[in-house]
């Protein structure tokens, strides 16, 4: 490698893509391109940056397997940033075995930390965890390092662990230091923010409060009834109940733990549930199977007993019950939450996230903007969705995860 091109790695390594233009601005060999593709990356042009390297993935030909697998990681980068899901993840596990097989150790953990993130993006904590776990987080350079521990604090909050978060945001801090470029230290601080931050709201009837995290860990840790009203589950210890395919069941339960140790009128029941004002026996009937299947879904955990005016929720091993619900409430919070950091999102890769149909995603953001609450960049192909002011407080309780059971 010539010392134009070592000039330049090193200052992009440095967190300098000006620097580095300086010294390969006018070079169209294959290295020089790939560089250029990382500085505009850097610079926020991301369409550019990924037809430098491209371009420069093409000239290296297919003999140079390995050069050709680090354009592969840093076009990758580039569509996570740009929530780019569809392909990325193959992409990744191909070139990282290109890397591994090569013994580029460092190339090699940055696409595993690349891979790890995307993981997290997606909800998948359990992979995500066994990626990192399988490099040695010391032969990343200090800004991948930074990005690394982020990944691991993403995991450990989704979580909701506060100390190994905690650990994890420190060591964080620690490697953006290390790096000195400003723009890591931001992000790092913006990670902290969002730690610091209420993340729930818990409700009962005498009163409500906003919760922090470490609050939540503990009161999930206790062996109070909740209603957890951001996963859609009912728990109590390490017994769960899940129901966020069966909305109808969550907001009885809900109205039931919110009301406990009272009942709640049939009238109400039927409002909350089925937004029935004026209720007729057809709706009373409903709410009669809806309560027999509620029954049968917390079994475990409560039983339901009818009164004179409506029912009482009534749990089996516990004093306490609560709900637990995000710190502002509104239709379609968990897309909010995902476009609540900042980056434009694309409908696919909000529905891969979410685990739903771009069908619904796609009506979800309509409803979203006619609200003014997204907005919409570009069109066909190139659309993409951003919040363009974070609503409420954001929550990681909101944030994808594996699908809970008991």
């Amino acid at each position: 490698m010539d010392s134009l091109i070592t000039a330049a790695a090193r200052a992009l390594s440095a967190g300098d893509p000006l620097a580095a233009l300086k010294w390969i601005a006018l070079r169209d060999d294959p290295p020089a391109l790939a560089l250029r593709g990382i500085a505009m990356a850097q610079l926020g042009d991301l369409a550019r940056a990924r037809e430098l390297l491209r371009n420069a993935a093409r000239s290296f030909g297919p003999n140079e397997r390995v050069a050709r697998a680090r354009c592969a990681v840093a076009e990758a980068e580039i569509a996570l940033v740009s929530r780019d899901l569809g392909r990325s993840l193959q992409t990744l596990k191909a070139a990282r075995a290109v890397l591994d097989a090569s013994g580029d150790r460092r190339n090699t953990a940055h696409a595993g930390y690349l891979e790890a993130r995307y993981l997290l993006l997606i909800g998948r904590l359990d992979e995500a965890e066994a990626v990192l776990d399988r490099f040695d987080a010391d032969t990343l350079p200090p800004a991948s390092r930074v990005g690394r521990e982020l990944v691991a604090a993403g995991i450990a909050i989704r979580r909701i662990r506060t100390e190994p978060a905690g650990r994890a945001l420190e060591r964080a801090r620690g490697a953006a230091q290390d790096a000195r470029i400003p723009a890591l230290a931001a992000e790092v601080d913006r990670a902290a923010r969002a730690f610091a931050a209420p993340a729930a709201r818990l409700v009962t009837r005498d009163a409500e409060r906003l919760l922090h995290l470490e609050e939540v860990e503990t009161l999930l840790a206790s062996d109070t009834l909740i209603v957890d009203a951001c996963r859609n589950v009912v728990r109590a210890g390490r017994t769960i109940v899940p129901i966020a395919t069966r909305p109808v069941l969550l907001a009885l339960m809900r109205a039931l733990a919110e009301a406990w140790p009272e009942d709640v009128a049939r009238e109400t029941l039927l409002l909350r549930a089925f937004r029935a004002r004026q209720a007729d026996e057809s709706h009373r009937a409903r709410l009669r199977v809806e309560i027999a299947r509620l029954r049968e879904a917390v079994k475990p955990l409560a039983a339901l007993g009818a009164t004179k005016h409506g029912f009482v929720l009534r749990p089996r091993t516990t004093g306490d019950v609560a709900v637990l619900a995000p710190p502002v409430e509104g239709d379609h919070a968990e897309v909010l939450a995902l476009l609540g950091d900042g980056e434009a999102w694309s409908s696919s890769a909000l529905a891969l996230a979410l685990g739903v149909s771009p069908r619904t995603v796609q009506r979800a953001l309509e409803n979203l903007a006619r609200d003014s609450k997204v907005e919409v960049l570009g069109r066909g192909r190139a659309c993409r969705w951003v919040a363009p002011i974070v609503p409420g407080f954001p929550t990681s309780l909101l944030l994808p995860v594996e699908r809970l059971s008991g």
